[in-house]
Parts: C-alpha cells; structure tokens; sequence
C-alpha cells in the first residue's frame, strides 16, 4: 500500500518517501521537513499515534492526514486531538487521498507555521517566545507545551484527557488529579494577567478552549 501511495503521488506531479516503521518515519521527517505526512496508525515500533503525539510536541506542524482500518469514534478523536489534521479509513480512494493532501498543504501554505496568534497573543514555536501585545512572557518547558497544544486547536474544545496524554504522553508517572489544574492557574497568571483580556477559558466538565475574548 505504500508504494502505491507513493507511485500514485509521483504520477500526480508530487514526489515521496516511503518508512515501514514508525521510528525510521520519525527520524525521516526530522531530517526531511516534507510538505505533508501520510500517517498510517498500524505502524510497527511506534503506531501512528505516537509518531503524532512526538511530532507535535517537538514543536512540528507539518500536516498529518493519518490512515487507519479502524472507524471507532475514539480513534478518530484521539488522533485528531493528538494534532491530525485529517483522517481516512481504509478502503479509500487514492484520488481522495491526494486530493484531501493537496487541500492540507495549501492551508499549511497560507499562513506561517512556527506562529500561533490569538488576539494580542502571539506564541513563536521556533524561537519559543511568547508575547502579550509588547510584552514578553516568561513560561516554563511545560507551561509553554500546553499553550502551545491549546492554540494549535483555537476555537475548539481540548477535552483534559486528550491535554494531559498531549503534553505529558504516556510516562511512566502518574500524573495526579490536580496536576494540570495547578500548570493551568499558573499558565493563566502569566498570559490572562491584568489588564488583558482572558483568551484561556474554562468548559467546566469537559476541559479548556482558548479563543479572542468577546468584546
């Protein structure tokens, strides 16, 4: 299927790599910084999930349409939360596929991908700064990764679950209750501080969205 894709792609104008385990992908695209990602979650070594979940904590936002055989809801949501920005499920059309790979790049394309913007916030995932209108905020590595993982999904609701396993992962500690509820009035001390207007806002049951305040 691989070689398919990619012999479909290059009769479509476009050229391609091709890695059949998830760590050689990952280093492949460290080292290639291609336009776009065919993802397929099945994956040996590391499944697709965990390729996504390094990518974008490294602070890459190549697009990611991920492949699967799966159509759970759940695995739909989780890669999506996981920074996916497009999902199909086997069978698919190779035509579709292209198509939906050409629509990612030229919104990726239309817009610069090392700086998120909401309002007066201004995130800078290359040089790893964040300002407040002139102001320059000061954030820790951790601080710094869930603002970074809420402004990439502006507008939409980041459940909890799909915020801690997004910034912390699967590690080996247990990350208790009130960890994130502690990073979070942190994180809002520093960037919804008087006299700005808070961007960060609570879904209370659910979890956190951040978009420009209504005036």
């Amino acid at each position: 299927m691989a070689d398919l894709i990619r012999r479909g792609l290059e009769e479509n104008g476009h050229s391609g790599r091709v890695a059949h385990d998830g760590v050689t992908g990952l280093n492949l695209v460290r080292s290639l910084a291609p336009d776009a990602i065919v993802l397929d979650v099945m994956l040996p070594g590391l499944d697709g999930f965990d390729v996504t979940r390094r990518l974008r904590r490294e602070g890459c936002a190549v697009p990611i349409l991920m492949l699967t055989g799966r159509d759970a809801v759940s695995d739909v949501v989780k890669g999506l939360n996981l920074g996916a920005d497009d999902y199909l499920t086997k069978p698919f059309s190779l035509k579709v596929l292209i198509a939906r790979l050409e629509a990612l790049v030229r919104r990726a394309s239309a817009a610069p991908s090392k700086r998120l913007q909401i309002a007066d916030l201004i995130l800078d995932l290359e040089e790893h700064e964040i300002w407040r209108g002139r102001t320059k905020i000061i954030l820790t590595r951790t601080e710094f990764d869930i603002l970074a993982f809420l402004m990439r999904r502006a507008g939409h609701v980041v459940t909890r679950e799909a915020l801690i396993e997004g910034v912390w992962g699967e590690s080996d500690r247990q990350i208790e209750n009130n960890t994130l509820d502690v990073f979070m009035k942190l994180l809002r001390s520093k960037v919804d501080s008087s006299p700005y207007k808070r961007v960060i806002q609570t879904i209370r049951g659910v979890g956190y969205t951040i978009r420009e305040a209504e005036s």
